[in-house]
């Protein structure tokens, strides 16, 4: 199976048009166009029933302490976490793209409905986590939200999209299920799967 996404080289860098955080006049950051990309994939395995869709930013901090502090770094050595920006399950076997901007355009404060879609059903993303405890933010953060690392973290974040073929038509996964409840539903179900991988940073010296 082949997954191909249009709006980026595969290893390449993710374009501002795609992410929730882009760098402001100040040197930190401000809320970007937020995107989802342009994906297509083809080579399914026989027997596919659905895709799944899942992105990861696989060099998330573990501890958020230094996190957009001025002043201060988030150290490249700090141990890292995973962060899921698109939990998408129960794709319809006949589908095989989604276009640029079709799950995603904008920042939606409080986030966007889990659930059914014309092309699958949303699960939330790690910024339902993340914007906990902020009363202008907090909520679920259905689908897709794009990448906005720490402004001052010093490490380059890689995220890994993910699309999974299945030999169940769903998952029978509801409500704010996340990332990590998809990938456990999958279990003994994936027939094949590929993968696309971004990167981004805002920190100006950033480093792999």
């Amino acid at each position: 199976m082949e997954l191909t996404i249009l709006s980026f080289a595969d290893g390449g860098p993710i374009p501002a048009e795609f992410a929730m955080g882009i760098p402001n006049e100040t040197g930190q950051a401000t809320f970007g166009p937020n995107r989802s990309p342009h994906l297509q994939w083809r080579g399914e395995p026989a027997g596919t029933r659905s895709f799944a869709l899942i992105c990861t930013d696989r060099d998330a901090p573990s501890v958020r302490d230094d996190a957009n502090q001025p002043g201060r770094t988030v150290p490249h050595a700090l141990p890292r976490a995973d962060f899921y920006h698109w939990v998408l399950i129960d794709i319809p076997a006949d589908v095989h793209e989604l276009p640029a901007g079709c799950d995603c355009e904008g920042v939606t404060a409080r986030g966007k409905a889990v659930g059914p879609t014309a092309y699958g059903t949303r699960g939330i993303n790690s910024y339902t986590s993340w914007f906990a405890g902020d009363a202008d933010l907090e909520g679920d953060y259905g689908g897709y939200d794009g990448p906005f690392p720490p402004w001052n973290d010093e490490r380059i974040h890689h995220y890994h999209f993910v699309l999974y073929a299945l030999d169940e038509a769903t998952l029978g996964l509801g409500g704010a299920f996340d990332g990590g409840d998809a990938l456990l539903a999958m279990r003994g179900h994936v027939l094949d799967s590929a993968e696309w991988v971004g990167t981004y940073a805002i920190y100006p010296h950033a480093q792999p």
